[in-house]
């Protein structure tokens, strides 16, 4: 890479502090503004979740009040992996590498799990292959649960679909025995869950894809084809 033309301008310490401390003041305004943004969603109503959904979990059948723990809160992460499929989706897979341990969570008297229609035996194959002893991980296949939460369309060639799976996180409230659906994301949305783009957004070259404003000559490829499950990176 060509130096004169890929770095930004080199300049003195002191230029690089007046600059910084003006990127951070904007920063900074940003987050003020997602605290509003996060405020406006404890607000959101809610809806109540009716329907007696079938999971199947490491202690067997499981419904949606179980995959609480006893918990107040649950996080589900529709995780995309159709039963047909041999491996999970690379994309997700990426996301949960990425997930903290479950007690920081479990703490705030919230629990994270992962939903698939994919059978239980591929998740524990893949899980294991993937080395991730948490979060934990229900098939749904037996239940219209991902239909109903919007993430399986019957159309495999549904748009913004892969075989008809998306990806997506559904929050939950429960109120004794009652549930309550409180929020939906998808698409770049699950990026709050997901600490590698934020790493990578720190660095000069940021996530090196080419919807991004970086200098020119930067290293840059199509976003959704450099990432890989992390046992398949070429060494």
């Amino acid at each position: 890479m060509n130096r004169s033309t890929a770095l930004p301008s080199i300049v003195s310490e002191e230029a690089w502090r007046s600059a910084l401390e003006e990127q951070v003041a904007r920063e900074k305004a940003h987050t003020r503004e997602r605290d509003r943004l996060n405020a406006a969603r404890r607000h959101l109503p809610m809806t109540e979740v009716r329907t007696d959904y079938a999971f199947e979990g490491p202690q067997g059948e499981a419904t949606l009040l179980d995959l609480f723990e006893g918990r107040r809160q649950l996080i589900v992460y529709h995780f995309m992996f159709g039963p047909d499929w041999e491996a999970g989706c690379d994309g997700c897979s990426w996301v949960v590498d990425a997930m903290t341990h479950p007690a920081h969570l479990n703490a705030r008297d919230t629990t994270l799990v992962l939903v698939s229609r994919a059978p239980r035996e591929k998740l524990i194959r893949y899980q294991a292959r993937m080395g991730w002893q948490h979060p934990t991980w229900y098939s749904s296949l037996n239940s219209r649960f991902n239909q109903d939460m919007g993430v399986t369309s019957c159309h495999c060639d549904a748009p913004d679909t892969d075989r008809g799976e998306r990806h997506g996180i559904s929050v939950f409230l429960r109120d004794g025995e009652r549930v309550y659906r409180t929020y939906f994301s998808g698409k770049r949305g699950v990026e709050y869950l997901g600490s590698l783009w934020t790493y990578l957004d720190l660095t000069p070259y940021g996530r090196q894809e080419t919807w991004e404003d970086s200098p020119p000559g930067w290293p840059q490829t199509p976003p959704y084809v450099w990432n890989r499950r992390h046992d398949e990176y070429e060494t």
